[in-house]
Parts: C-alpha cells; structure tokens; sequence
C-alpha cells in the first residue's frame, strides 16, 4: 500500500505530474497555493499504484511517496 503527498506551496502548477501519471489521478486543484499557483492534488489517493512517477518527474520536488506497510490481520481495501 503507498500513500501519495503532495507539498502544495512547493507546487507550481507545471502539470509534468498529470502529464505522467498511468493512472490519471492527478488534477490541479481549484484553489491557489500561496505562491499563486492551482497545486496538484489527487482526490482518490486509494487508486495510486505507488509507482513514483510523478515525483521523479516533478522539478520543484512537491510530490512524496511513501510505502505502508502491510500489517497482519489488517482488513484490505478490495
């Protein structure tokens, strides 16, 4: 299981993250960051496949994954 974030006020609204995302998740978001710029922002974070590329392709380094760890006899979203 990966849980995707995001450092909005890092973000400048590029969208080399939507460009590159498999799964199509990423959007920019209708609000501004405090630089002024639409950030990017996934809504359904539990279709993210943890494949990293959106952060490797992001220039302002905006994007983190992380890798949870499965725990035993934890229920597992289908």
């Amino acid at each position: 299981m990966t849980k995707i974030m995001f450092h909005e006020d890092a973000c400048k609204g590029c969208e080399l993250c939507i460009e590159f995302c498999p799964k199509n998740l990423i959007t920019l978001a209708s609000r501004f960051n405090d630089k002024g710029f639409h950030p990017a922002t996934v809504e359904n974070t539990d279709k993210c496949v943890g494949c990293a590329i959106c952060a490797r392709m992001c220039p302002d380094v905006a994007i983190e994954i992380e890798e949870i760890p499965f725990e035993r006899g934890a229920a597992v979203n289908a």
